[in-house]
């Protein structure tokens, strides 16, 4: 099939989902009332706009905090760069106000039409656009291209799994990554995927994640964490996704020693009640971190229902399993739990984070476990094994370390392009 026709289809189906977008916000905003605010940024109507920003797009949470470390070199600049960030989520709103308060602007990213981007980039006059991680919008580019707005892709990733994918419309994704001035890829391995899929210019950066230093106060409350625990083992699950939890729970009330505190940290706020109702199925009695409580030694499950706090639970765990690893999810991001010495495990599905995934196995910061049943098994081995543990934190640590640096290489790409 031709671009042309190609970017018709493209166009028609766009078209045809446009009645159905006030629904699909009425129905993520029963779950998430975030949905139901700002929703004529999502058609391009933006409010006041500082003049001529860096404009970053970091979709949600993950993307958000990857981006942090180039967002602090841009307000670093003599005088400041004014920065306008956008994102898809509510979460990933309220963690970029989390991490940079009123030194940013954030807005929505308006929905893929034509109409609403070219509103967009008329009122926000970007110097330079930055798109964090693989947001492949057709119009996004083709918008920017006829205003002149120089588009770059960083922290790029490109599964074998997205690499077919796209190319059921080859043209179309062939167009879209030509569109963008550089390519920043995490590994060699996207590097190429996305040369074939159509990529002009492509450096391998690394991956920005690496480049997020805990916290200090992240770090101090974490070991307020601790001290409402008491001297119990941790075992930490972060970043579940949906059907995960039913598997942790049931594998959890089998297999723990009942001293065991198990901390749940769901990846998507809207799912918190979710997993309450699946703790109590359990028979397994559950406090909430937001009830901002000491955790009493009957609790087996403590629910941590808040947002931006991830390094925070994972100092305060013995171990951690990364969630989105159990399920066909791809896995979540496992640089946090290294960066901070926990010692992790992980399910046979990381495509999301494939390489980072295997050189931590490789140097022996994290497991590899087949299913919830292992996972429990591995962590109640881990609990009676200091040694172990110890050496597989520390492992972390040197891991998380020695990838720094992305945020140095990917910076020398945008600097000069966003000079004013």
């Amino acid at each position: 099939m031709s671009l042309f026709l190609q970017r018709a289809l493209y166009q028609l189906l766009l078209w045809l989902a446009l009645p159905l977008i006030p629904l699909r916000l009425l129905v993520r905003g029963l779950k998430e009332r975030g949905y139901w605010r700002h929703i004529s940024e999502r058609f391009g109507w933006m409010g006041a706009l500082p003049n001529q920003p860096v404009w970053m797009h970091a979709v949600s949470v993950g993307e958000a905090r990857a981006a942090a470390p180039l967002v602090e070199k841009f307000l670093a600049q003599t005088p400041p760069s004014p920065v306008l960030m956008t994102c898809m989520t509510p979460a990933g709103r309220a963690t970029l106000k989390q991490l940079f308060g009123d030194r940013v602007t954030v807005r929505y990213l308006p929905y893929d039409l034509s109409g609403a981007m070219r509103r967009f980039l008329r009122q926000a006059q970007p110097r330079v656009g930055v798109i964090m991680e693989t947001e492949l919008w057709p119009h996004l580019v083709q918008e920017s291209q006829r205003a002149g707005i120089k588009l770059f892709l960083v922290n790029a990733r490109l599964s074998e799994r997205s690499a077919r994918g796209y190319c059921k419309l080859a043209a179309l994704a062939h167009a879209t990554l030509a569109g963008f001035e550089t390519v920043a890829a995490q590994t060699q391995a996207d590097a190429q995927r996305l040369l074939e899929l159509g990529a002009h210019t492509v450096k391998v950066t690394g991956n920005l994640k690496f480049d997020i230093d805990p916290p200090a106060a992240q770090l101090e409350l974490g070991r307020v964490f601790r001290e409402r625990i008491g001297h119990r083992p941790v075992w930490l699950v972060a970043s579940t996704r949906e059907g995960e939890e039913r598997l942790v729970l049931e594998a959890f009330a089998r297999t723990a020693p009942t001293e065991v505190l198990l901390v749940i940290v769901p990846r998507h706020p809207q799912r918190f009640d979710q997993v309450v109702a699946l703790a109590k199925n359990s028979r397994l009695s559950l406090q909430r971190r937001s009830g901002n409580d000491d955790v009493q030694p009957s609790t087996r499950v403590w629910l941590g229902d808040s947002l931006g706090e991830m390094f925070a639970y994972y100092h305060a765990a013995d171990c951690a399993l990364i969630g989105g690893s159990l399920l066909t999810y791809g896995g979540q991001n496992l640089i946090e739990a290294c960066a901070v010495g926990c010692p992790i495990m992980l399910g046979p599905h990381t495509e999301n984070f494939k390489q980072a995934a295997e050189d931590a196995i490789a140097q022996g910061a994290a497991l590899r476990v087949n299913d919830a049943e292992s996972w429990a098994s591995e962590a109640v081995r881990l609990m009676q094994d200091d040694a172990a543990s110890q050496a597989m934190g520390a492992a972390g640590k040197v891991f998380a370390a020695a990838h720094k640096g992305a945020a140095n290489r990917v910076w020398d790409l945008l600097s000069a392009a966003a000079a004013r």
